[in-house]
């Protein structure tokens, strides 16, 4: 197939030619080197998102000697390893929902309320609010183990209304979505948590 036209000739790239803008180069982080840092190593513990930038060769001695748990006892390293197995979130046994025995007291995103400081925000004091939460969840249907983790997912009680859950859905996805942070995908995990909860407290009516 021939192609003469002049359009053709002034848009054809040669062989091997590369038009498009190359980033400044990275120089290698290693003390005395000056080629290209072209790949990132990870400066450690508790700055996960921050990395040193070095050539094929000093990465490869950096990775050989890097040890994510120096600094650490034995105990602490077993209890990070364990604790890893459930996304170093906390957990309660099956059938034991012990972790929301009074349903008064608030279940904020990372925890709970213990003292009912957020309960008594509203103005009742703590052993009226517990009695009219209790005599609410009294009133409808048994509460699964399941949908308390979805509840407790959202921080929302297990008597929040499909409102309430709508909206601190809504709110939590705003967060941790990637375009609200810059695309920041380190949240990505707990994000698509939050949809899943929503989406099983849905399918079994709650919203």
């Amino acid at each position: 197939m021939k192609f003469d036209s002049p359009f053709f000739d002034r848009i054809r790239v040669k062989p091997g030619e590369d038009r498009r803008p190359r980033k400044a180069e990275q120089a290698c982080e290693w003390a005395g080197c000056k080629k290209e840092g072209t790949h990132r190593a990870p400066k450690g513990r508790g700055r996960e998102k921050d990395y040193w930038h070095y050539c094929l060769d000093h990465v490869r001695e950096y990775n050989q000697s890097y040890n994510f748990f120096q600094g650490m006892s034995d105990d602490d390293v077993r209890k990070y390893q364990k604790d890893a197995l459930t996304g170093h979130r906390p957990t309660w046994k099956m059938g034991t929902g012990n972790k929301q025995d009074d349903p008064g007291r608030f279940y904020a995103e990372n925890g709970i309320d213990p003292f009912a400081m957020y309960r008594e925000l509203g103005g009742e004091g703590s052993a009226k609010a517990s009695a009219r939460a209790k005599a609410k969840i009294a009133e409808s249907r048994t509460i699964r183990n399941a949908e308390r983790k979805a509840f407790n997912t959202l921080g929302l009680e297990v008597s929040a209304a499909k409102g309430e859950i709508k909206a601190k859905f809504h709110d939590l996805v705003k967060r941790h979505h990637p375009d609200s942070n810059g695309g920041d995908r380190s949240t990505e995990d707990r994000l698509i948590e939050i949809i899943q909860a929503y989406n099983y407290l849905k399918s079994v009516g709650f919203c």
